[in-house]
């Protein structure tokens, strides 16, 4: 997966002053995380990009979503229904991000997933998108609905095509991975708990 990329937004910065404010060191942070040392002092100095697996990796030591790192002032609702221009985009958040960019996840979030313990997505994959070789592995459950196109899901060694009616539901700690290799955009609603991105 490539690195993680969010235009200005200084991911090393945050990063170091998240683990300051939970008075944790980087080693700590490391052993917390599952990742080593040195990856996260190269987060913190920005010399590493890290890639939305390693990311989400660290900032579960912190006990934090990708979300709430990267939108910590976003007001808790209580709204109870969405429309389609309330959710919230979460689509930046990924690697290749990049407007014009071929093979993009789309990923929109219904309400505030923290308050209720459940994400539920509304994922859209382009052609050629791709969650990336580095596979997700996350404490939960995930389950889903493949709306429209197919998806390639591979949850440990097991690999399925789905398609529109098909759905899924497996414990997120086995390495997983989405892919689209089809021409036709995927779409998916999802749904986690505890919340991952």
């Amino acid at each position: 997966m490539s690195g993680f990329q969010n235009g200005d937004f200084d991911v090393g910065a945050r990063l170091r002053s998240m683990r300051q404010a939970a008075a944790l060191s980087q080693r700590r942070l490391a052993e917390l995380s599952g990742v080593p040392h040195g990856q996260v002092a190269m987060i913190e100095t920005n010399r590493s990009s890290p890639s939305v697996a390693s990311l989400r990796r660290i900032l579960g030591g912190l006990g934090v979503t990708l979300a709430e790192f990267f939108e910590p002032d976003r007001p808790v609702t209580e709204a109870i229904v969405f429309r389609p221009e309330e959710l919230r985009d979460l689509s930046s958040l990924l690697p290749g991000a990049a407007p014009g960019r071929t093979g993009r996840i789309h990923l929109a979030q219904v309400g505030d997933a923290r308050a209720h313990n459940l994400q539920i997505l509304y994922e859209r994959y382009e052609p050629g998108a791709d969650t990336g070789r580095a596979r997700l592995d996350h404490p939960g459950s995930e389950g889903g609905v493949v709306i429209s196109g197919a998806i390639e899901l591979t949850v440990g060694e097991r690999t399925e095509i789905l398609r529109a009616g098909d759905s899924y539901l497996f414990n997120s700690t086995l390495p997983h991975r989405f892919r689209n290799p089809h021409e036709e955009e995927a779409v998916v609603v999802s749904a986690c708990t505890p919340p991952y991105l």
